[in-house]
């Protein structure tokens, strides 16, 4: 403990005990007071760790809307990066939980941070455009950022978000290639280091049907795994291939290999997500196939499949395809063990058959509570100061099987995790023209 905060943290437990004799008015202008002073000391104290060190010394403990006079206050105030559909659209569900307050956005695109600055009521000074535009958030006064940008730009921005000392919340897929799962793994660490909350925004990682499943599954119920299935056939994804535009290549991003990673890692890494932690193991090799049959040569994939071989020759087939009309949509994940089976669909629910079963439960609109679930655990990590950050790394095996997939089919060869490791190979979009 350096003399600052060993010095902030002793007028905290005084303090403490001062605002027992204390009249409530009085206690929190001596609490707004002694804050003051800790900021003039350079300990790097924000506002909610300084409530949890005043709270150490506990002989009394105010809330946050107490200590600041107001319960707007009280709110973990938000950056939000990345102004389209999906940025949008969870921006409303992080504002409905009455928790949060965004007082910053930012997006590429002028008119898209500008619409939801006024639609969120940031202020215009607030609303940052242009590819560095993120960096100008960072430099502001809020506690978290939420990250919905392309998932070419997750991993520099995360990473920029926690040496700024913001708590983060991201969008899957973390990264497109290697390397930029590893610069995710190392924010990880150190988000925990520096007592922040990194969260990746899985939803069936939320479900407490899932949890229950994967936990009995670990637990032995069904024996030892034999052999798994994992699918995403959608309707969706277009048959669109990148304009020749650079901007409107951020625009349409999804056909960009640079920037979406091709649909295995954007879209189909929810069903491998799902498989990895049945699972609890990382992919030894893997081989596949795919290709183009329904998307222009200069586009994305429209269908996979790939076979994954996990420690103990435990095998995974895994199939997607997109742009078929009339398909039925599925992210489904079944696995196979000596004592019986689980089944489980985004889209409808999760059970274990056999010896030891598990009615598990059905569900509707995962899509929608899964996020809820995780801005909930996200508010709840940050107020009660929970910095394990488990999502990272269970994100970080996940997208990097996806990648695993994607190279197997490209290659046409065996890949191998080790050798997926050691690549330094990185997906460079061309950004010539665009505005800085």
């Amino acid at each position: 403990m350096n003399s600052a905060f060993a010095r902030c943290y002793g007028l905290a437990a005084r303090t403490n005990t001062l605002c027992g004799a204390l009249r409530a008015g009085q206690a929190m202008r001596f609490h707004v007071g002694l804050l003051k002073e800790c900021r003039t000391m350079n300990t790097g104290i924000d506002r909610r760790r300084f409530i949890s060190t005043a709270a150490a010394g506990t002989v009394i403990a105010l809330k946050p809307s107490l200590v600041f006079g107001t319960q707007a206050n009280s709110k973990i105030t938000l950056g939000l990066i990345g102004c389209g559909g999906r940025g949008n659209w969870i921006a409303d569900l992080f504002q409905e939980t009455g928790k949060y307050q965004f007082v910053a956005c930012a997006d590429y695109f002028e008119d898209r941070a500008k619409a939801s600055g006024s639609r969120l009521q940031v202020d215009a000074q607030r609303c940052y455009s242009g590819l560095s535009g993120y960096r100008r958030l960072l430099e502001q006064d809020l506690d978290a950022v939420v990250i919905e940008t392309p998932p070419y730009f997750h991993p520099e921005q995360s990473m920029a978000a926690v040496d700024a000392g913001k708590h983060v919340f991201v969008a899957k897929p973390i990264a497109v290639d290697v390397p930029g799962c590893k610069t995710i793994a190392a924010a990880g660490r150190k988000a925990t280091q520096r007592k922040l909350v990194f969260l990746v925004d899985f939803q069936t990682r939320a479900n407490e049907f899932y949890q229950e499943a994967v936990r009995r599954v670990h637990a032995g119920d069904m024996g030892p795994l034999v052999l798994g299935e994992a699918h995403y056939p959608w309707e969706g994804g277009g048959r669109g291939g990148p304009p020749a535009n650079n901007e409107e290549c951020l625009r349409n991003w999804y056909y960009v290999l640079e920037i979406s990673g091709d649909f295995i890692v954007e879209q189909s890494i929810h069903a491998l997500d799902v498989a990895t932690w049945i699972v609890d193991g990382d992919p030894v090799r893997a081989v596949g196939a795919g290709g183009r049959k329904l998307r222009p040569a200069n586009s994305i994939y429209d269908h996979f499949a790939v076979n994954y071989w996990f420690p103990d020759d435990v095998l995974l087939s895994f199939t997607s395809i997109q742009s078929i009309p009339g398909v039925r949509d599925q992210i489904t994940c079944r696995f196979f063990g000596a004592e019986g089976v689980i089944e489980t669909d985004y889209f409808s629910g999760v059970i274990i058959r056999g010896r030891k079963s598990y009615k598990g439960g059905q569900f509707d609109y995962l899509y929608t509570t899964g996020t809820q679930a995780n801005i909930e655990t996200f508010y709840q990590s940050i107020t009660a100061g929970q910095y394990a950050n488990e999502t990272v790394p269970a994100s970080v095996r996940s997208n990097l099987t996806a990648i695993m997939g994607r190279e197997a089919a490209y290659r046409g060869t065996e890949v191998t995790w080790q050798d997926l490791l050691q690549s330094e190979v990185r997906l460079t979009p061309d950004l010539t023209g665009l505005k800085s």
